[in-house]
């Protein structure tokens, strides 16, 4: 194996030509220079210099040597900086798995911005899989962040999380509905309507879950059309065909023709969590996690 600090003397030796000045630039003694230039030869098995009692001169092998090891020590020296960068959190890669309701509510996107203002170098790479994918990429240490609807039991010794997003809903009507200028709504109000339903890409358990939140606040949705996420049920209402609820967060992203009113007495509510890996938090994963989690973040108005 090479002596980086061998190289380093041969270099200071090679382009003074003189040992004693070469000493004096490396700030140490002249004998010990002179037997670190020959370990070095006979380690190489190469002779470097050709000696004299005036000069040392590089030998043709030396000078060859002589361009590698320049390119070699330059090379070291953008290695140490790599590091040092990536030590920081300044450079590297970040590999973000998400929810759609990460997207379009705007946490992930703005914590990206932020992150993006704040290390302008580093490599993102995000994919859109379902939350149990997520959770898998996290322990398979594919993933460095997950943006999940649920959060890995509390006991789990592998992952952690914290809630990044709390989200009430907010009740979507055609804008030429009767119901559109109603200062008060009740549930039977709502139980006469025709609904669109948004069947998540999570599973048949979130609409479950809102069903079970609709009868407890005292109605049943007529559910006449479904889709898949809930920028296209605001796409039908926009078109007249029924009433949905929405998260709070998407309201910036209603389209012309959508009123939005909110219901006190509706209890059901979104959430989104971040999840990680416990161990080994790279500088970078922890910079995004804080920048995810800090309490000041703001959603789009």
């Amino acid at each position: 194996m090479l002596d980086i600090r061998q190289l380093h003397y041969f270099v200071a030796v090679a382009e003074e030509e003189h040992v004693g000045r070469a000493a004096e630039r490396l700030h140490i003694s002249q004998s010990p220079l002179s037997r670190q230039i020959a370990q070095l030869e006979e380690h190489l098995g190469l002779t470097l210099f050709e000696r004299s009692q005036q000069r040392i001169r590089l030998t043709t092998d030396g000078q060859t040597f002589l361009v590698e090891t320049r390119a070699f020590l330059t090379h070291a020296k953008r290695l140490e900086s790599l590091a040092r960068r990536l030590g920081r959190g300044d450079e590297g890669g970040l590999c973000i798995g998400y929810l759609e309701n990460a997207m379009h509510s705007g946490v992930l996107p703005n914590a990206l911005r932020q992150l993006r203002e704040d290390k302008p170098d580093v490599h993102i790479a995000l994919y859109n899989y379902h939350s149990a994918e997520q959770l898998t990429g996290l322990r398979q240490r594919s993933l460095d962040i997950a943006l999940v609807c649920d959060p890995p039991p509390s006991d789990d010794p592998d992952l952690d999380a914290a809630q990044v997003l709390d989200d009430p809903m907010l009740l979507a009507i055609p804008e030429g509905h009767p119901l559109a200028r109603a200062k008060r709504f009740t549930p039977d109000d709502l139980a006469a309507q025709k609904w669109i339903g948004v069947m998540h890409t999570e599973g048949a358990l979130r609409h479950d879950n809102f069903i079970a939140a609709c009868a407890k606040a005292g109605f049943t949705p007529d559910i006449a059309m479904e889709a898949t996420e809930p920028l296209a049920a605001l796409g039908l209402v926009a078109a007249g065909l029924g009433l949905t609820m929405i998260q709070q967060s998407l309201r910036h992203q209603a389209p012309a023709g959508v009123v939005l009113r909110e219901l006190s007495w509706f209890s059901y509510r979104t959430a989104l969590w971040a999840a990680w890996h416990r161990v080994n938090l790279r500088p970078l994963v922890e910079r995004f996690r804080v920048m995810l989690l800090q309490p000041g973040r703001t959603l789009p108005a």
